[in-house]
């Protein structure tokens, strides 16, 4: 059989072995794949049900073996001795038994487009939040200056989808997890940017430290930027660790006046000090604050970051401007879902850890604050203690929202607090009426949980819906 490392896009894969764990949408697209470039693939997945059954049946028609409804410890001995690689999926931990025994490299759907990639350029984005806001900025800019460009990854469309579309892309805007970036060890990106890294996903990952080591490989090969957050030092640290090529620039930005070699604000202007000739007396002025969809302080570091890396790749300073002012954040993202009262109704369910939470109750200066849910290991004292003088009151849910309780009692005992256990299907509407009660004129009532979902919804986009449907039924009435 050839050599893994001598295989690409061009080449016939036949006789190459390949495992895929899970079959979600970076695993159904790593299969298929796979699949057309003549690999024997079998897929393994615990679920079987809805669409995974409709992917398994069309990987069947393509000749794939698929297995539903198998728990991994099924199916360690019986396939990992016949295979050469396995490709896993982001949910499926390291210590997974198939994985944790395996003898043969396990890539992450990234690394198997990496390895097909043709000449299009990679921009990467890390970091613990403000990625998917940061890749769908640097698209709007790269399209703006004529680019074909897509944002993919992490954001929802699998990168190797892309690297196999039919008509080829100059340069991909990627964001990649920390769960991708476990499982990627090649990737040489043009250039990267992490954004910030706080502890996360520490049950996934196992310690910080493996965390962050995993958002630091994202700078690793880096031919032309390695763009860093002056305000998050940690980040310029793992700039200082990387093996990057020669004269690969280390770009910061920054909500201050920037020094030569950054990206900051001035006087409501995001300025250049890094891409322009004379950077050591002169910058270029890319946009201004008032051109975002909001001044929150994390999309305006966002608008920096995703100019640094646009800027690393020759985009044009009206091309920075033009795609900053057509950008729309997603749904779920600091989206005002009403205003009653001269009180205002914002929809951040996306903030699901402490940091994003943080960065969010940041952007307002009276907060009546819906948190809780899932808070995987994190503890909430550097969140409340920096937000405790913008807390009007604080609305409780979820199965950690104790965790949450006990960081306001230390940090924040003046603040009032109401704790809803409702477990019915109305339990949104229990926490708009709570919140309402809580809410004075001028206020913000904000849910910005700092917290995973999935003990009450679905997922964050459920949660978020759910309270904006409760934001008008309660409200209007």
């Amino acid at each position: 059989m050839t050599r893994l490392s001598q295989l690409g896009r061009t080449s016939s894969w036949s006789g190459v072995r390949a495992l895929v764990t899970g079959l979600g949408r970076s695993g159904f697209a790593a299969a298929d794949t796979l699949v057309q470039l003549g690999a024997s693939v079998t897929v393994v997945d615990e679920r079987d049900e809805g669409d995974i059954r409709d992917k398994a049946h069309l990987l069947r028609m393509l000749g794939g073996d698929v297995r539903l409804g198998e728990t991994p410890d099924d199916v360690v001995a019986d396939i990992t001795a016949d295979v050469d690689v396995i490709v896993t999926s982001p949910g499926w931990r390291p210590d997974t038994p198939i994985l944790a025994s395996a003898r043969v490299p396990v890539w992450s759907e990234v690394e198997l487009a990496w390895r097909l990639r043709g000449d299009e350029a990679w921009l990467v984005v890390t970091g613990t939040n403000g990625k998917t806001t940061t890749v769908q900025m640097l698209e709007a800019m790269l399209t703006a200056d004529g680019a074909r460009a897509a944002a993919v990854g992490n954001v929802g469309r699998p990168v190797v989808e892309a690297i196999m579309d039919p008509q080829p892309y100059d340069v991909l805007a990627v964001e990649l997890s920390s769960f991708q970036l476990h499982w990627t060890a090649s990737v040489a990106a043009d250039s990267a940017a992490v954004l910030n890294v706080a502890p996360d996903h520490l049950d996934w990952h196992g310690s910080y430290e493996d965390y962050t080591r995993a958002k630091g490989s994202a700078y690793q090969g880096c031919k032309t930027a390695c763009v860093y957050n002056v305000q998050d030092p940690l980040t310029e640290d793992l700039v200082r660790a990387a093996d990057v090529a020669a004269g690969c620039r280390a770009i910061g930005f920054t909500l201050d006046i920037p020094a030569p070699g950054m990206l900051g604000v001035v006087d409501g202007v995001l300025a250049d000090r890094a891409f322009v000739p004379e950077r050591s007396s002169s910058a270029a002025e890319l946009a201004r604050v008032e051109d975002l969809v909001s001044d929150a302080p994390h999309l305006v570091a966002n608008a920096l970051a995703a100019a640094a890396l646009a800027r690393s790749w020759g985009v044009s300073v009206r091309a920075v401007r033009d795609g900053l002012r057509r950008f729309t954040p997603d749904s779920h993202r600091i989206t005002t879902v009403g205003q009653h009262g001269d009180v205002t109704w914002v929809d951040d369910s996306k903030a699901t850890n402490t940091h994003a939470a943080g960065a969010s109750l940041s952007a307002f200066p009276s907060v009546v604050w819906i948190a809780g849910g899932l808070a995987k290991g994190a503890q909430f004292d550097d969140v409340v203690r920096g937000a405790a003088d913008r807390l009007r009151g604080v609305v409780l849910i979820g199965r950690d929202r104790h965790v949450i309780a006990d960081a306001l009692r230390r940090h924040a005992p003046h603040v009032p607090t109401v704790t809803v256990e409702t477990r019915h299907t109305d339990l949104m509407d229990d926490v708009v009426e709570a919140a309402r009660d809580l809410a004075e004129p001028g206020d913000t009532v904000l849910l910005a949980p700092g917290c995973a979902s999935m003990d009450q919804f679905v997922d964050y986009g459920a949660r978020g819906d759910e309270f904006a449907r409760s934001v008008r039924r309660v409200l209007d009435q």
